[in-house]
């Protein structure tokens, strides 16, 4: 890892870095109010802003409409073109790429079909896709590949991926070769969990559970914008919690996980058991049936949320769920909540039915761009040697 200095070289770092995220979510301000809302000096921000002006980074827009005697404040504005970020998203027999500014609008976004069960050929692969973002973007500051199942980002290593089939993969040495800019390897959910808490403007200093049903089901927990792993990288497994012990058996060997009663593949199986040639597609056609199985779905999810808040005490719960548009199914969750949960709990918890699934992909481009704006020490822990 390399070294970023010590004692004032540090703390003139990290400072940089937090000017930078303050300016990231504010978009437009004044050094002064910069100043107050970071608790800095004005010298130390003027300092700061006056490099960043003169690497590119920050533009002056002009004086603020002022009626009062005194110095008029001028509006700061970062460049987001400046610093760029990309995400790459790895799924079965698919990839996705976004490339995002840095307020995370993006610039490209692409996604195609490729042979996902050989993890070297896979791994070849998204080692020259590296190599031709960093030589198409100059302003690219970092990549985050995100890969289903249970990763270490400190090491850069699946333990295991049911959907992938892969168990016990370096993913990071063999891409470390292939590109000049730090890399992040991520499990996917976690990284959407960071963007739903940005796009939801919650609390950077709070803590904030995300759960997202697809394919399987997966959450994170997200406290003072880091994703909590765990001591074995399955903090926030929301799908193998047990919900119905005479379920189905889940591919983790167990019976009944959350994931086989609610996962998509888990409701397209019984819409078809309602009515043959049910699908979510069609459930105009069938609503009564529809109603059922959103009913019995939402129940579900509700008891284990209500595990989530008893354990976990979030001040947000996230559902990024297909099945948010179907009112039955909000109604069985918020029911199922409170009945599993302590009232008093549940009154400092609220939660968020999102309308539109978040992009993962989306989520690891703003991974990059979040692990750059943390205290020097940390980010040397987690980002790949690459410079």
């Amino acid at each position: 890892m390399k070294e970023t200095g010590k004692g004032p070289a540090i703390l003139r770092i990290n400072n940089e870095k937090r000017v930078m995220a303050a300016l990231r979510r504010q978009q437009c301000t004044t050094r002064q109010d910069l100043a107050r809302q970071l608790t800095l000096s004005k010298n130390t921000v003027s300092l700061i802003i006056d490099d960043l002006i003169a690497s590119g980074m920050v533009e002056e827009q002009g004086p603020l409409s002022s009626s009062g005697a005194g110095r008029r404040k001028i509006r700061i504005a970062l460049r987001p073109e400046r610093r760029l970020s990309a995400g790459i998203m790895i799924e079965r027999q698919r990839v996705h790429l976004r490339v995002c500014d840095y307020f995370s609008q993006v610039l490209e976004e692409r996604t195609w079909k490729t042979e996902t069960q050989d993890p070297a050929a896979l791994l070849r692969e998204l080692g020259e896709l590296c190599q031709q973002l960093v030589e198409r973007y100059p302003s690219l500051i970092g990549i985050a590949l995100g890969f289903p199942g249970i990763i270490d980002p400190l090491r850069g290593w699946m333990h295991h991926s049911s959907h992938l089939g892969w168990q016990d993969i370096d993913l990071l040495t063999p891409l470390q070769s292939k590109t000049s800019v730090p890399l992040l390897v991520m499990n996917s959910v976690k990284a959407a969990a960071l963007l739903a808490v940005q796009t939801l403007q919650l609390s950077s200093s709070g803590n904030h559970f995300y759960l997202r049903v697809g394919e399987g089901v997966g959450g994170a927990m997200v406290v003072n914008n880091a994703v909590y792993t765990g001591s074995s990288w399955t903090a926030g497994e929301v799908g193998h919690l047990c919900v119905e012990a005479s379920g189905p058996i889940c591919s983790c060997g167990r019976a009944g996980c959350l994931e086989m009663m609610i996962s998509q593949p888990a409701i397209q199986k019984a819409l078809s058991q309602r009515q043959p040639g049910l699908t979510w597609a069609t459930r105009l056609t069938a609503p009564d049936a529809m109603n059922v199985v959103m009913i019995k779905a939402g129940t579900y999810l509700g008891h284990a949320l209500g595990q989530i808040v008893l354990l976990l005490n979030p001040g947000d719960i996230i559902v990024d769920c297909p099945w948010n548009q179907s009112a039955a199914f909000v109604k069985a969750v918020q029911k199922g909540v409170e009945q599993s949960a302590l009232s008093f709990t549940l009154q400092h918890t609220k939660l968020h039915f999102i309308p539109e699934s978040i992009d993962p992909a989306n989520g690891l481009a703003l991974g990059v761009i979040e692990n750059s704006e943390r205290p020097a020490f940390v980010m040397n822990s987690v980002v790949a040697e690459g410079e």
